[in-house]
């Protein structure tokens, strides 16, 4: 094995040990080259906390003291949000910014709807699930407007719009933007990109078949011309598509990574 290749371990059933090898043999493998120090500059990311808590146990059975110290294992979302405290004033944000959860996001965009819009409560729901997609996919306020083709994709654009203005004047963040944010400003400042990928030397991903776009160009830009990663995913498993997932993220990565090595 060689630690400048990528990797896809695909197409296995549940429960058939993709995760097993990810973390035994590829990231074992890093570790086993401790002159390099590779556990001071390695990423796995995960789907959920129980997901990632799981790997962490994994980890801790291969690793020791200083190691492991060194290798970080998080959700999307935790990496995002420790970009934005990292990042914050790259971003227009001030300490202490805060997250809305959906929740909270329902009942902003209820207040917007009825004071500047004059919609029907009901609308709210909706809207937010498109706000919530729109986001996923990386467009902007401006783009879903000039692609919006119906009567309540005009509105929810409209409500897109104020909604992102209102949350910066808050000082705040929904749960989508924990990915949004970081990718937007790596693309527009490369010195900030090159900071983080010089801090994320490997990265291991689980479960890619339910990566959305704008998690898919978060790897894509944190691995950069190295291409040190491994990816497990299966498209059969993908069952988060209702809330952005592409599964078929795995096959753009074998176009966009021609050098790619897939284990099936």
């Amino acid at each position: 094995m060689k630690n400048d290749t990528p990797f896809l371990i695909y197409d296995a059933a549940a429960g058939s040990g993709k995760t097993y090898t990810l973390v035994k043999e590829y990231l074992g493998f890093l570790l086993n080259q401790q002159k390099n120090n590779y556990y001071q500059s390695l990423l796995a990311l995960t789907f959920t906390n129980k997901s990632a808590r799981e790997m962490k146990e994994r980890v801790g059975s291969l690793m020791t003291g200083k190691e492991a110290r060194g290798l970080t294992v998080s959700t999307f979302h935790n990496l995002g949000l420790n970009i934005i405290r990292k990042e914050v004033e790259a971003l227009g944000y001030k300490p202490g910014f805060s997250i809305f959860d959906s929740q909270d996001v329902l009942a902003l965009l209820k207040d917007l709807t009825h004071k500047e819009f004059e919609a029907a409560e009901d609308a709210c729901e909706p809207i937010q699930h498109l706000i919530s997609n729109w986001k996923n996919d990386l467009i902007s306020p401006s783009r879903a407007m000039a692609g919006a083709n119906s009567p309540d994709q005009v509105l929810a654009a409209r409500v897109y719009e104020a909604y992102q203005k209102t949350l910066k004047l808050y000082n705040g963040v929904d749960f989508d933007d924990l990915i949004l944010q970081p990718v937007e400003l790596f693309k527009h400042r490369i010195d900030i990109l090159e900071k983080w990928q010089n801090k994320v030397r490997y990265l291991l991903v689980d479960e890619y078949q339910d990566t959305n776009s704008s998690q898919y160009l978060l790897v894509k830009q944190l691995v950069g011309q190295r291409s040190n990663f491994t990816v497990v995913g299966d498209d059969d498993q993908s069952i988060y598509a209702w809330r952005g997932a592409r599964p078929e993220n795995l096959a753009e990565l074998q176009a966009d990574f021609p050098s790619l090595k897939v284990v099936k």
